[in-house]
């Protein structure tokens, strides 16, 4: 399984899901492949934002391996499933869908939580007190990802 997930600009939301999934598809022992992506290019290259880095790691998870990347529509032939973390984040990346193949790959993260409830992370970049609650979402939506996938 190759999963992609994607914010907005690749540093706060979606460096965490893919630092949690990785985290947890190791303790489980999944031959799982986890990347993250932004809709926008503005940070490219950058480490995820300091305070996810801060968050994950009260959890024992590491996100300074990662680097802000750009999604591709390459991304669609790379990654099985590809989870966004809000409905413009849905809307940009369907946007780059070239068939319904690659429309099918497309999710949001909280419909693992919230099925059919069209459901946002909320971006926490300009609130420091949100990223502790975009972890628990995020946790809570990679354990249900492992545990009906996996």
């Amino acid at each position: 399984m190759k999963i992609l997930m994607v914010c907005l600009g690749n540093i706060c939301r979606s460096p965490l899901a893919e630092g949690i999934l990785k985290h947890k598809v190791q303790q489980l022992g999944l031959p799982w492949t986890v990347d993250s992506a932004g809709t926008g290019h503005w940070h490219t290259g950058e480490l995820p934002d300091r305070r996810s880095i801060a968050v994950a790691r009260r959890y024992g998870i590491d996100l300074t391996d990662q680097r802000a990347r750009q999604f591709r529509p390459d991304d669609f032939e790379r990654f099985d499933r590809i989870l966004v973390m809000d409905t413009q984040n849905c809307r940009d990346v369907l946007r780059l869908a070239q068939s319904d193949e690659h429309r099918a790959k497309v999710g949001l993260i909280l419909d693992l939580t919230h099925p059919g409830e069209e459901r946002s992370v909320p971006d926490p970049y300009y609130d420091d007190d949100g990223f502790e609650q975009v972890f628990q979402m995020l946790d809570t939506a990679c354990e249900v990802m492992v545990s009906v996938t996996g």
